[in-house]
């Protein structure tokens, strides 16, 4: 959608292995600092690992700020090197991309671990999961992605706790005091707010790290139960229901392993939704040069096949991929309508049918054509930038034929013939025509050429200009007179033979001239 270009910051994230621990994380942390540190590219840097606002503990954010261009080599190159040096590091992968100046924020895909997303929902999740599994299979063989990945973790190990509730129900221990209990021993529960003059404290309820690593530190809690009185501790912030203490007699506690039972399970470390269904995001990026067009196809494809064996579940793009589409499916019609509303105004400046064609056709088709072929030529895609060019262009070269036409219909209210106006106002209107060429070129060749910061990313817009210019002009100085000439045929011999479609600017028969008074009639003395 947007070319990346190379502003000079990236982020991403480097992700362990499913059910990785806080402090194999920050192991994994320091290891991948020293990586970082070691790319000479790089010039200030920071990871973020254990945030609760990540979908995977199991994941760490990398932000990274690079050195002026001119100071090392471009960006794709400086990145590949990082996350080869990062992916040296066992049991890591790491996916990181850089940012876009200009950045089309749908609020739909992580874009941390991909650019792009392709949503999988069905109603029932063994069906999405298995389409999800046969999908990942099915992008890897794609060679156009830089990264392949999903929201799916289904190996992340699990404690599963079971509530005996008629042995609870025995000993007055209810439900909810042992859910509150799990709660305020492993949630960081935030409590309390302790407000200074200077500064805030945020007062976080949680069992020791060292009194909970293990599942079997589950047997060290104890609950209260109703026969006796709980101590019940909240502040002004959020409740934190009754914590139990070895305060009291021993009657009063009764202990988890006595009302729970454990096991050991490995599953999904949350079930995602999209529309209220069970979902599978796959995020992914793409390798430089590769357009998202080719990327969306093989896609379409592949789940084309996916279907056949999983029927009840469907999928769509999200994200920029989603932005994508639905714009360059819209594009035919919004250029259709640029040259609906072109015409229009151009047929009431000068009240004719086919004028606007004469402007409009010669200098518009060669201009798309010339801008689309120069982009295949130096192998640029498509982007938003290549669409904002083509728009552009459209608006410089009709200029062309206008200064043409214009200078043409002048000549023939003089009472020149159509082939003598047309040749006077092609040889007159020349040096304008290529002035006013040369102008939009010269501002345009910077852009094409690259110069200037995070200058590739707008390169495509300078190329659609310049290749769209360059042909329209070479076809445009030809072929407008040509076209003239056959629509004035086509004017005068047809269409100024139905009164509601004839010209202002050709002279009809028993009409005075233009210029020329109407006589009036004998009887009006």
């Amino acid at each position: 959608m947007l070319p990346p270009g190379d502003s000079g910051f990236a982020r991403g994230v480097f992700i362990a292995q499913e059910g990785s621990s806080p402090e194999q994380m920050r192991a994994f942390q320091k290891l991948v600092n020293q990586k970082i540190q070691a790319e000479p590219s790089v010039d200030k840097f920071f990871t973020l690992a254990g945030s609760a606002s990540r979908s995977s503990l199991s994941q760490a954010i990398i932000f990274c700020i690079f050195k002026p261009r001119e100071q090392r080599d471009p960006i794709e190159q400086c990145l590949l090197r990082l996350q080869r040096s990062i992916n040296t590091i066992p049991g890591l992968t790491a996916i990181i991309t850089p940012s876009p100046v200009l950045q089309i924020n749908v609020g739909a895909t992580n874009q941390t671990q991909g650019q792009y997303a392709y949503t999988i929902s069905g109603i029932v999740p063994q069906d999405v999961y298995g389409a999800a599994n046969q999908m990942m299979t099915s992008l890897r063989g794609f060679k156009g992605f830089a990264s392949v990945r999903s929201d799916y973790y289904n190996s992340t190990p699990n404690l599963k706790i079971d509530i005996d509730r008629e042995r609870a129900a025995t000993y007055g221990v209810s439900t909810s005091a042992i859910q509150s209990l799990l709660k305020n021993a492993y949630s960081q529960n935030y409590v309390y707010l302790i407000k200074q003059p200077d500064d805030q404290y945020q007062v976080i309820l949680e069992v020791k790290d060292n009194e909970r690593a293990q599942p079997r530190d589950l047997d060290n809690l104890y609950v209260r139960s109703n026969t006796g009185s709980p101590i019940n501790q909240s502040g002004g912030g959020t409740g934190i229901g009754a914590i139990t203490t070895t305060t009291g007699t021993s009657s009063d506690l009764v202990p988890m392993r006595a009302v729970t039972s454990t096991s050991q399970v490995v599953g999904p470390q949350a079930v995602n939704h999209f529309d209220q269904f069970t979902s599978v995001t796959i995020n992914f990026n793409l390798l430089p040069g590769v357009a998202i067009g080719d990327a969306t196809k093989f896609i379409e494809d592949s789940f084309v096949q996916v279907h056949q064996q999983f029927p009840g579940v469907q999928a769509t793009f999200q994200g920029e991929a989603l932005v994508f589409r639905q714009l360059f499916r819209a594009l035919p019609l919004l250029l259709l309508a640029a040259i609906f509303v072109m015409y229009v105004i151009l047929g009431i400046l000068y009240e004719s049918y086919v004028h606007p064609i004469t402007v409009l056709f010669p200098a518009i088709v060669p201009a798309v054509v010339g801008g689309l072929a120069t982009l295949w030529i130096f192998g640029s895609t498509l982007s938003l930038y290549s669409v904002i060019g083509l728009f552009l262009l459209l608006g410089i070269v009709k200029k062309n034929g206008i200064m043409v036409v214009d200078f043409a219909l002048q000549r023939i209210d003089e009472g020149w013939d159509l082939r003598s106006a047309i040749h006077e106002a092609s040889v007159e209107r020349f040096r304008p025509i290529m002035m006013t060429t040369l102008a939009a070129l010269m501002g345009a060749i910077p852009l094409a050429l690259g110069f200037g910061q995070d200058a590739s990313s707008r390169r495509p817009l300078g190329l659609v200009i310049v290749g769209g210019l360059i042909f329209s002009q070479m076809v445009t100085l030809f072929v407008t007179p040509v076209i003239y000439l056959w629509l004035e045929w086509f004017q005068e011999h047809v269409l100024d033979k139905v009164p509601f479609l004839r010209s202002a600017h050709t002279h009809h028969e028993g009409e005075p001239a233009r210029g020329e008074l109407r006589p009036e009639p004998a009887d009006v003395h």
